[in-house]
């Protein structure tokens, strides 16, 4: 639980940093996952904030998640879900030796997806939030645990 809140908190603080400058980049990194589900969080109209575990649904595991990232306004994620692979939809991209973040919304403001992966313990945050403009918005938020994969020579 503790976990919980300290990446909501850690969320916010990135995210209000990025509102002020949407893109920082500042190392250059390419690196791959591999990412276990442990939790999913559902917001919608039949769940309020409602936990469940990786063993109780049926989302996947990222087998091949994969961040690359150039200064200083480079970024392409690949494997988290094909919205965020698009990287001219990326609109907030922060990179540093602890954290990337990233968000993209689609072009009427209504479909956002946003993520946060710590790179020392490579826990991972994904959210992906409909419908916002309408009272009855709809929130997933995955939590992955991640481990760096071999690059194939």
């Amino acid at each position: 639980m503790i976990k919980f809140f300290f990446y909501i908190f850690l969320s916010f603080l990135f995210f209000n940093i990025s509102l002020a400058k949407d893109v920082d980049i500042q190392e250059n990194i390419d690196l791959s996952f591999k990412c276990d589900l442990e939790k999913k969080i559902l917001k919608n109209s039949e769940y309020n904030y409602k936990t469940f575990l990786a063993k109780d649904i049926d989302d996947k595991d990222l087998n091949k998640f994969d961040i690359k990232a150039k200064k200083p306004d480079t970024l392409f994620i690949n494997g988290l879900s094909l919205f965020l692979s698009d990287s001219k939809k990326l609109n907030v991209k922060v990179v540093n030796k602890d954290v990337v973040l990233f968000k993209a919304s689609d072009k009427k403001k209504n479909y956002s997806e946003s993520a946060i992966i710590n790179r020392k313990s490579g826990e991972l945050v994904h959210e992906i939030t409909r419908n916002i403009k309408s009272e009855n918005s709809e929130k997933d938020i995955f939590f992955y645990s991640c481990s760096k994969r071999k690059k194939n020579v």
